[in-house]
């Protein structure tokens, strides 16, 4: 049914852990400061009082893709859910559905935290997002609602959180 999962690099966060802290540098941080207002060409998010926010675009805002667009078309997510089990197989619909709820809820206050894409792989399903808190936060949620076994692995040198889930 699940298989214990190790990467190279990676260190097992225990699933009562407290919110980790990244000790890198994010590759797609903004360096320097942005000019204010300055929207995203793609997502139309805009960056205003030092945060990425959804308010409307002004007339006058500078052009940048957000650092959430730029990882989607990089196709470089921070965060792997991989989801299997047979539980997880005939529960499929509604925990994409719990999973999708939760981006939605967390993409309203935080417009850099989304899934890229819910891929099918034989028999898991993998989630990529755009955060490593999304991933904690979908996989918490999942975890929460169906129990089975939760596990984080988190590599600092990259800022990437793979995250496993099977029941």
């Amino acid at each position: 049914m699940g298989t214990k999962m190790t990467y190279p690099g990676f260190h097992v966060i225990k699933h009562h852990d407290a919110v980790f802290k990244e000790k890198v540098h994010d590759a797609y941080t903004i360096k320097g400061k942005l000019p204010e207002p300055t929207a995203c060409p793609t997502c139309n998010a805009v960056f205003h009082n030092g945060r990425w926010q959804w308010i409307s675009v002004p007339a006058d805002a500078h052009q940048h893709s957000c650092p959430a667009c730029q990882r989607i078309h990089d196709h470089y997510p921070a965060g792997f859910l991989t989801l299997e089990g047979d539980f997880f197989s005939s529960h499929r619909e509604e925990i994409i559905r719990l999973a999708r709820h939760v981006e939605e809820k967390e993409k309203n206050e935080h417009p850099l935290q989304r899934i890229m894409a819910v891929e099918e792989q034989g028999n898991t399903t993998l989630i990529t997002t755009t955060d490593i808190h999304l991933t904690r936060g979908i996989a918490d949620a999942i975890h929460h609602a169906y129990q089975g076994h939760l596990e984080f692995h988190y590599n600092p040198e990259e800022n990437l959180l793979r995250a496993h889930w099977s029941h």
